[in-house]
């Protein structure tokens, strides 16, 4: 009896991770329409950008999207524990100084993070410029979810102009930016 007992604890084990696997890919590919977001962006449609008011880092204030209106913003979702994402960092501080003063915004959008970890990566990488606070990936999920790195970059007007999955390179940064102040 004692093995039969021990074999469907393993069996309903098993069924119980497995249902939660499937719950977080239903969660990562349906979060808040994100999704639809990256198709239609990738497709050229340039959807508007979804407003964010987020908690910075270092406690001082918000950011907050909508006030960036009439601006080229690049904005970048990262999370400490994502070695890609650690890596582009320096790069992303170096074309920030590079672009402020081209009337280029930044934003950095740590997500699914522990603000510890995170507020301790910004001070390591040097950054200075905004960076706000996801910590449940609420945002993050509205630009489509994981996976990181990822960054867009919204036009004057509010919208999505471009984007880039991945590790951003310098040669990426360039391309994204240039593309962006070109006048319409």
């Amino acid at each position: 009896m004692g093995r039969r007992l021990k074999l469907a604890a393993q069996v309903l084990a098993v069924v119980l991770v497995a249902g939660l696997f499937g719950l977080l890919g239903w969660k990562v590919t349906h979060q808040g329409g994100g999704a639809e977001l990256v198709k239609n962006a990738s497709e050229g449609k340039k959807p508007a950008a979804p407003d964010f008011r987020l908690a910075r880092l270092d406690g001082a204030g918000h950011v907050d999207l909508k006030s960036f209106r009439n601006k080229v913003v690049l904005v970048n979702f990262w999370a400490s524990w994502c070695d890609p994402c650690k890596r582009e960092m320096p790069r992303l501080e170096q074309a920030y100084r590079q672009y402020r003063d081209r009337g280029v915004v930044f934003l950095g959008v740590d997500a699914q993070d522990f603000d510890s970890s995170a507020k301790r990566e910004v001070r390591r990488a040097g950054t200075s410029y905004p960076v706000g606070y996801d910590g449940a990936g609420k945002v993050l999920g509205r630009y489509g979810g994981l996976p990181l790195p990822k960054t867009f970059v919204i036009d004057r007007r509010g919208r999505i102009r471009d984007f880039h999955l991945g590790e951003l390179e310098r040669a990426d940064i360039s391309r994204l930016l240039n593309g962006a102040l070109r006048p319409a």
